[in-house]
């Protein structure tokens, strides 16, 4: 990113602190609601995967270890776990062999035939937001084929979130599905920084400087937010949301297929 100009800059703090209020707010989304804007600034997929991977162990681990931390001072309920670890270890099992065909898929496409790949997948995603008709999973194959599926786009761009959560949401009860999830991103992230690593992909640390405390910021707001959507009725929202995402996919599309 270092040529990138100062206006450039500034917008990829500001969108990493949306991916920060996204992700601490949801618990998920966090990449699938950022690439698209991060790849108009620079269409680089891997430029931003290692940057979004990293802030993603710090935040999960930091917001199950609170989440713990809370658990056990609960002194009504002592035995009760934040984290279902049954139906985690029953989910990895499946997507496992899947995110690493994907890891793969990631460091040998091309940059171009990826950001389209990320950009088609996210319109996806929005036009259901938009429609109010998430990925949902009520079958146990199709609770498979949704497992593998995301584990396959996770292992490309980190942005397989809505398909697993409509896996996990059936099968996790509510109170316990936030932690639960930020422990299985902080488990396929690890996967995929290992192959950064190997494969000797950049993995931006001096950027991660900057944007970590961008990141972090987004995250305070996000605590107060996840608070708020646990009561409210977040349908418009996400209906907003897609209909942008949509736009921003769209336009990201016609860039990259005109040059």
């Amino acid at each position: 990113m270092a040529d990138l100009l100062w206006y450039q800059y500034a917008l990829i703090g500001l969108i990493f602190a949306w991916s920060g209020f996204v992700r601490t707010s949801l618990g998920f989304g966090g990449a699938v609601l950022a690439l698209p804007f991060l790849l108009l600034v620079h269409d680089d997929p891997l430029v931003f995967l290692p940057i979004i991977a990293i802030h993603l162990l710090i935040f999960s681990s930091w917001i199950a270890w609170q989440g713990n931390r809370q658990l056990k001072a609960d002194t009504s309920n002592p035995a009760r776990s934040n984290i279902d670890w049954r139906y985690l270890k029953k989910a990895l099992k499946i997507m496992i062999v899947p995110k690493l065909i994907g890891v793969v898929g990631l460091l040998t496409l091309p940059a171009m035939i990826m950001t389209n790949i990320i950009f088609a997948i996210v319109i996806v995603y929005a036009v259901g937001y938009v429609l109010n008709k998430p990925f949902t999973s009520r079958h146990r194959y199709v609770d498979v084929v949704l497992l593998g599926l995301g584990g396959y786009v996770s292992g490309t761009s980190l942005i397989g979130a809505p398909l697993i959560v409509a896996v996990f949401a059936a099968h996790v009860a509510k109170e316990q599905l936030r932690d639960t999830m930020f422990v299985l991103w902080f488990i396929l992230v690890v996967i995929k920084m290992v192959s950064f690593i190997v494969a000797g992909v950049d993995l931006q640390l001096i950027h991660q400087l900057w944007l970590l405390p961008c990141a972090f910021a987004g995250h305070l707001l996000g605590e107060r937010a996840h608070q708020a959507l646990q009561k409210a009725d977040t349908v418009l929202f996400f209906r907003v949301l897609g209909a942008v995402l949509i736009a921003v996919s769209v336009l990201g599309l016609a860039f990259s297929l005109a040059s």
